[in-house]
């Protein structure tokens, strides 16, 4: 028998309040993955009391359109995610210290956001662990992965990323890319040819016409920077010298010599790859009697460590975190419908003003507006 009282003010109050939240999240004022504000802050923005706002939260949990996450907040659910604790997730990352904390945090919230599992394993750069990590995921009964592959190691990377495409499951490659069009992984990655045509060109625009490019190697990053630092050069009529050394042999000794041949070239700025790499150059420019930015001006690449350096270095700073966010619900896009067409997304990053390029930073700016 239907139920025919009349429904009381704080239940009205509560749907109404569900009602304009549902349509809000429909129209994207919290885009999916996003957090909704608190239920104080709601009960503020709505004039309604906090158990209000959790009762129509309560509605939307149930509905399917928000998640909890205890600690966290309340998130939108991707609408083209599997539904709660129906995915298992596989993450493989080369570190988890320097670069990848970032990438893994947007990782993380996209997918609890869905109400997907995560199972996260640290190859170390290491083809064969890596392998056996994917093994084992496989074996625990993943649904999809993102990965990070190690491209040296006993399989070439052409082979390798050909492996990683046949897998029974979906897979986003992160941050890795094969320039040939044999490769038909999904993939999210930085735009790094981008990154290195925006910093010389950042240089360029300082007034420097002769630009060093100093490269460690081998490194899956390094191509896509020479590549975009020459189109730059190419494009601004720019004279360059490059300076490369492997990982393993940079040291102050290193550093001494890329200074000097990047002098002995007339080079009066040079775009670093990476932030370690650069400040050792501020050092060695020291040693040689040289100031930073005055007689060389640094743009370092990565962002990870550079305003640490004794001068603190203007970057290039890879998206990181919308990098995860990015990669994880393309995940989940493949995981609802794996007839989609190939998804190949490049972000471009940014370049964080700091002392080291000679320009002035926006708090520098700031600073000054304020003293004026």
């Amino acid at each position: 028998m239907a139920d025919h009282r009349p429904s009381t003010a704080g239940e009205l109050k509560f749907r109404r309040l569900a009602a304009e939240l549902r349509q809000q999240i429909l129209q994207g004022v919290w885009s999916p993955g996003g957090k909704l504000p608190t239920e104080k802050e709601l009960a503020g923005g709505s004039g309604t009391s906090v158990s209000t706002v959790r009762r129509a939260v309560d509605e939307l949990v149930t509905e399917g359109l928000v998640v909890r996450r205890q600690g966290s907040g309340t998130f939108v659910v991707e609408p083209d995610a599997p539904g709660p604790g129906r995915a298992l997730v596989g993450v493989i990352v080369p570190d988890t210290t320097f670069y990848y904390p970032r990438v893994l945090q947007g990782i993380e919230e996209t997918l609890s956001a869905a109400g997907a599992r995560l199972l996260l394993a640290c190859s170390g750069y290491d083809q064969e662990r890596e392998t056996k990590d994917l093994r084992d995921m496989l074996e625990a009964g993943i649904d999809g992965l993102l990965v990070v592959p190690t491209l040296e190691g006993p399989r070439p990377a052409r082979q390798y990323l050909a492996h990683l495409s046949e897998l029974p499951v979906p897979v986003v490659l992160v941050e890795r890319r094969h320039a040939s069009l044999s490769d038909t992984n999904d993939y999210v990655c930085t735009h790094h040819e981008a990154g290195a045509y925006d910093a010389a060109r950042h240089l360029s625009g300082l007034g420097h016409r002769t630009l060093g490019l100093v490269l460690r190697s081998p490194s899956p990053t390094d191509g896509p920077v020479a590549e975009g630092f020459a189109q730059a050069a190419a494009e601004l009529g720019l004279s360059t010298t490059e300076f490369r050394a492997t990982r393993q042999e940079w040291s102050p000794a290193t550093a001494d010599r890329c200074v000097t041949e990047l002098r002995t070239a007339g080079a009066t700025a040079a775009v670093c790859f990476g932030d370690r790499q650069a400040a050792l150059l501020v050092n060695a420019a020291r040693r040689a009697g040289l100031s930073v930015p005055g007689d060389l001006a640094l743009v370092a690449y990565d962002d990870e460590i550079a305003e640490l350096a004794d001068i603190p270095l203007t970057a290039v700073a890879p998206p990181k975190h919308q990098l995860g966010r990015t990669a994880a619900h393309t995940l989940l896009l493949r995981l609802n419908d794996p007839t989609l067409p190939r998804r190949r997304t490049l972000l471009r990053p940014g370049i964080t003003v700091r002392q080291s390029c000679g320009a002035r930073s926006p708090a520098d700016k700031t600073s000054e507006e304020k003293a004026s």
